[in-house]
């Protein structure tokens, strides 16, 4: 073997025995094939990492809330609502629905003795659950005006069951209780237009109970005394006694109360 077979034999790189993977054929090393293979992984990764760093949603053009504008001659930001146009869902086309009155032949605002919609058994039990919430405070849950409040000192409220009560027409309550009425604050905030007439169809339910006749139970429904349902629930005697108003002087309240008395009866 002549001096240049043997110094080409030792320019060439012995391929490592566990090492084989980044051998080429001819046990040439793959160790630059290795690197290159790296390097565009490397480089894809930082091209997506990239992309994904662009702020073209964070620095939209946009206008912010109650802030200005120079695009606008006025430099307001909130644009006013487009004349001639209605918001989704605010139309209140229906006004007697969302007001309680309609207007009259003279001119003024009349009430009404009568519900914008049926009266279901689900919507006595939606207005006595807002009544409870909302009304029975002042009014108490039986609508005598005796509430917590009233006996820690507030205003007596109104009786349901007074002749004054007994005689305004429903859309009243729902009027009252939209714009308030003298003492009492307005809960159109707290009830939404239909939970207002539920709670005004409940009242009204109310006052139906305590002039309730045996005759006006549907045949076949059974019932009960009031002194029954206390000795089955384990109440007190007091529950099944005639409750009374206290004496109040009528200058000192916008509103009078009487004394009244509750169902004797109650369906099961």
């Amino acid at each position: 073997m002549d001096r240049d077979q043997r110094s080409e034999i030792s320019n060439q790189a012995p391929c490592p025995i566990l090492a084989t993977s980044l051998c080429r054929k001819g046990g040439k090393a793959r160790r630059s094939t290795g690197i290159s293979r790296l390097t565009a992984v490397v480089a894809l990764t930082a091209l997506l990492f990239l992309a994904g760093c662009r702020q073209d949603m964070q620095n939209q053009p946009k206008i912010r809330s109650e802030r200005g504008s120079e695009i606008f001659a006025d430099q307001r930001g909130a644009r006013p609502q487009v004349a001639n146009t209605v918001a989704r869902g605010q139309l209140h086309e229906d006004t007697y629905f969302y007001t309680g009155v309609v207007q009259a032949a003279d001119g003024y605002r009349e009430e009404k003795d009568e519900m914008p919609f049926p009266v279901t058994l689900d919507v006595l039990r939606r207005g006595q659950e807002r009544f409870n919430i909302y009304c029975a405070p002042c009014h108490s849950r039986v609508g005598n005006g005796m509430g917590e409040i009233v006996r820690r000192g507030f205003k007596p409220a109104a009786n349901f069951q007074d002749s004054v009560r007994l005689s305004q027409p429903i859309s009243h309550y729902f009027y009252a209780m939209t714009y308030g009425y003298n003492a009492m604050p307005d809960y159109a905030a707290q009830l939404a237009p239909a939970d207002r007439w539920a709670v005004a169809a409940y009242i009204r339910a109310l006052q139906l109970s305590q002039a309730a006749k045996v005759e006006d139970v549907p045949t076949g429904v059974q019932l009960k005394s009031l002194k029954e349902i206390a000795r089955e629930k384990h109440l007190p005697e007091s529950f099944a006694e005639p409750w009374a108003m206290p004496s109040v002087n009528p200058a000192d309240s916008a509103i009078t109360s009487s004394a009244s008395n509750p169902a004797t009866a109650a369906a099961k």
